[in-house]
């Protein structure tokens, strides 16, 4: 017999259906649940190494200005955010789910960290305080995750996590502009005293730094937008022309730092420098400055880990989408929450996925993790072996970096679109930003949940209710307000509603009813179109027994129409159906008026 006749050896049969998968293969789907990056790791690929070193490469060049502008950004040494550029992305890579999310220091976590610190009593490390807040924000990730809870991160909508963000743009760049012009107003980010600060400032301003830090921000906004249109007009790809604007932070700070040694801006005319960087790698070990530290930094800490994780998903989700790719939200806690044990055990500041790093790996050709790899151990190299050579980075090209990164989080085209679309959307947005500007960034954020739950409730408690009459000659049914010549019925009304019923509209939708029977008084019939029901809870039911008694009492029948199944199983199960009698339940609309629209 020839071997392409034979049949399957036993070992390539396909088990019954039914039957449980081989034992090797079980531990193996488990390996892979436990440890993501085994999806990427097996089918690895040569192609995918020279990729990821080089996205890896040129990550790197943006990641270190960027951790050292937000150590100092978070009230901590540029070593702070350096460290939290070693091991915590090395951990995501072993546990997160996205394959290009960069996870290292990011603005708003550190200015949530400067906040946080500013609570903190007398004498307290703030090292170690902000290591604290990494260790907290992991403890809440990691539980979050371990319990399946990812989606009470729903609670921070777009509304208020734009909002926040905004607003914290702005925390952050009036943060940096003593920095840039060299004064020493508004040592803490907040709005009070702004005014008095200000004017105290202008007579301070020191010229070389301030002529510095300008001139940092010109080129860093010369080479953001405007070099990539100029380098997409010369031919150059648009994957190219972003890496080059997204680098030339890297730049910026090595032609600043080499001119700040060069003429000793320093020690001759007084210009703000980093000084010493610890040289060598940090130190594990797990901080604890005190339980009373610790009690006044957890709800901090609880922020730091949402909106975090919020932003972090919202990156990585979008950019699996465009590859075809996806993410265990649920996972995504446990890296992020590994991410930030790695950060705490380094002496760091709280860490999440950064969108502009991201979107350089992503632009850099990134296939996998192993870029981040890369990232880490160049950064690595970086604190290891040349930390003398940032001792003469000025503070003023760093406040340029954040103030130059961070301007494009004010998101007022996102308020213009939100006032036209729905206003009240637009009104929590702009009250969480004025919140969180005026209140401070805890209460500013929690004022914005509050306010979003609020308007939630308040649309859902005045559902959009149609009356319904038909198109001429056909079985489509339109609202009666939006279209002219619909047939309508003197002795029925059709009403549908929109909205699930539940205890926070059950009351008005009754009233509703009430008032629409009462302003056509000919019907007998009034058929609730439920086809936009999704549910109906036990108050919304007790209010339709009631409904349906006060409306016989009348002389008018409660009917149902286009109840979709799971709803329909729930009401059989109750006793609307026998309070409703002679009332009956109708496929269609079109089924009701054919039965109810000509009895008088």
């Amino acid at each position: 017999m020839d071997r392409g006749d034979a049949g399957p050896s036993p070992s390539a049969q396909t088990a019954p259906a039914g039957s449980r998968p081989p034992l090797a293969r079980r531990y193996r789907g488990l390996l892979h649940r436990l440890l993501p990056c085994l999806s990427w790791l097996t089918g690895y690929r040569r192609h995918d190494l020279g990729a990821d070193l080089v996205a890896g490469a040129i990550t790197a060049a943006v990641l270190v200005p960027q951790a050292m502008a937000f150590g100092l950004l978070a009230g901590l040494s540029p070593a702070a955010g350096l460290y939290a550029s070693l091991l915590p992305p090395l951990l995501y890579a072993l546990l997160g789910t996205s394959r290009v999310l960069a996870v290292g220091p990011v603005s708003i976590a550190a200015i949530m960290v400067a906040h946080g610190l500013s609570s903190l009593p007398a004498g307290a490390d703030p090292v170690a305080a902000a290591a604290l807040l990494a260790l907290m924000a992991s403890g809440v990730l990691l539980a979050l995750g371990l319990l399946g809870l990812g989606w009470l991160a729903n609670f921070l909508s777009h509304p208020v996590l734009s909002g926040f963000t905004s607003a914290a743009a702005v925390l952050i760049i009036g943060s940096q502009l003593p920095a840039l012009a060299g004064t020493r107003w508004l040592a803490e980010p907040g709005w009070s005293g702004v005014p008095s600060a200000l004017v105290r400032a202008l007579g301070e301003v020191h010229g070389p730094t301030l002529a510095l830090g300008v001139l940092s921000a010109a080129v860093l906004l010369l080479a953001s937008s405007p070099l990539e249109r100029l380098l997409l007009a010369a031919g150059a790809t648009r994957r190219r022309a972003v890496i080059v604007g997204r680098a030339v932070p890297l730049l910026v700070l090595v032609v600043a730092t080499g001119a700040v040694a060069a003429l000793s801006l320093d020690r001759a005319h007084g210009v703000a420098v980093v000084g010493a960087v610890p040289p060598g790698l940090p130190a594990l070990s797990l901080p604890w400055p005190g339980f009373q530290a610790a009690a006044a930094l957890f709800p901090a800490a609880v922020l730091i880990a949402l909106v975090g994780y919020v932003e972090s998903v919202g990156i990585a989700r979008t950019l699996a989408n465009r590859r075809r790719e996806t993410i265990d939200p649920n996972q995504e806690l446990i890296g992020l929450g590994a991410a930030n044990l790695g950060a705490a055990l380094s002496g760091a500041m709280p860490v999440a996925g950064g969108l502009s790093r991201t979107m350089v790996n992503y632009n850099a050709g990134a296939r996998t993790q192993a870029s981040a790899v890369v990232t880490a151990l160049l950064v690595g190299l970086v604190v290891f072996a040349f930390t003398p050579l940032l001792e003469h980075v000025p503070r003023a090209a760093l406040a340029a970096i954040i103030i130059v990164a961070v301007a494009r989080l004010v998101d007022l085209r996102g308020l213009r679109a939100a006032w036209r679309y729905d206003r009240s959307d637009a009104a929590v947005m702009l009250s969480t930003a004025l919140g969180v500007i005026v209140l401070g960034i805890e209460a500013g954020l929690m004022a914005g949940i509050v306010l979003s739950l609020l308007a939630t409730v308040w649309k859902a408690s005045r559902p959009h209710v149609a009356e319904l009459g038909r198109l001429p000659g056909s079985e489509h049914f339109r609202n009666v307000r939006r279209y002219r010549s619909l047939e309508t019925w003197p002795s029925l009304l059709l009403l549908r509603v929109d909205e699930h019923l539940s205890f926070a509209n059950s009351h008005w939708l009754e009233q509703y009813f009430a008032q629409s029977v009462a302003a056509h008084p000919g019907v007998r019939h009034v058929v609730l179109v439920a086809n936009a029901v999704n549910g109906i809870d036990t108050t919304a039911l007790e209010m339709l027994e009631r409904l349906a008694l006060s409306l016989r009492e009348a002389g008018v029948t409660l009917h149902l129409a286009e109840v979709k199944g799971p709803v329909m199983d729930r009401l059989k199960r109750s006793s609307l159906l026998a309070s409703m009698a002679p009332g009956r339940v109708f496929l269609s609309a079109h089924e009701a008026v054919q039965e109810l629209g000509k009895q008088h």
